[in-house]
């Protein structure tokens, strides 16, 4: 199991919070997370399996929080998230010309991308699936793409979504935004300053929360539609803030490897 500080690991944490959260959200409610959660209302033993479901998330992700745990926690979120995931592809088959599903397959896909990364941080060094942990991480850069895809067909309602009194406007802000999604894509995917790109994205994504879903939430307190979306965009910040530990991991042991050679070189 590979061996990593705290101060390099909070993206688990984060990442545990949101499924606590959407665990603790089921459980009162009764219910999944409004549209994210794509479960039709007419689905046999819905409300069963939405207690269960909401049971399963909050084990898993106070699982998270204990080292001896973790593994079984990211394991079984990410079986939970990827059912999830699949549960928009019938959607989109239905009309792949809306956007729509398209982007929430992609949201749900970033929890399971997080949820893979840290099944393989959290696996012995050297095998296979720890090796494989940059590709995990590298593969968030396609939800990315889908993120500042979904703000070009949204750009109308997005514009309502950004506080008025942010400076210099709206429009700008919608742009920035859009834009920063591609940019920590293309360096996502290439690896050109991945780390800081991840973090970036990161706090794009938290800046949503704190000035998007949080005043939606205090405007709407009895609105499940505005909990769950809280409770999602957590989780979803602790998915880009593991995909950013990840990276950030192993570009300092990439240059750790590399030091070395180039001091040989030197004296050589």
């Amino acid at each position: 199991m590979q061996s990593r500080s705290l101060a390099s690991n909070l993206g688990i944490y984060i990442y545990a919070a949101g499924a606590i959260f959407l665990g603790l959200l089921g459980l009162i409610s009764g219910d999944f997370a409004a549209t994210w959660q794509h479960v039709v209302l007419g689905a046999p033993i819905r409300t069963p399996l939405a207690y269960l479901t909401a049971l399963i998330e909050l084990a898993a992700g106070l699982a998270l929080l204990w080292p001896r745990t973790a593994r079984i926690g990211a394991i079984t979120l990410t079986i939970v998230f990827s059912v999830f995931t699949l549960l928009w592809v019938p959607k989109i088959l239905e009309n792949p010309r809306v956007f729509d599903p398209i982007g929430n397959f992609f949201e749900e896909f970033s929890l399971v991308i997080a949820g893979s990364v840290l099944i393989a941080s959290l696996s012995l060094t050297g095998s296979s699936l720890a090796r494989r942990e940059p590709l995990f991480a590298r593969l968030y850069g396609l939800c990315a793409i889908s993120f500042g895809i979904g703000h070009i067909v949204a750009m109308p309602g997005l514009l309502a979504w950004i506080p008025k009194w942010l400076p210099p406007s709206q429009l700008f802000w919608a742009y920035v935004t859009t834009i920063g999604f591609f940019l920590a894509a293309v360096a996502i995917l290439s690896g050109i300053l991945a780390p800081l790109a991840s973090r970036l994205l990161t706090a794009e994504i938290l800046c949503f929360e704190i000035l998007v879903w949080v005043p939606f939430l205090v405007a709407n307190p009895h609105g499940h539609f505005y909990w769950a979306g809280n409770a999602i965009d957590i989780a979803m910040i602790g998915a880009a803030w593991v995909v950013a530990d990840s990276l950030s991991y192993a570009a300092r042991h990439a240059g750790a490897r590399t030091e070395p050679a180039a001091q040989t070189g030197v004296l050589a």
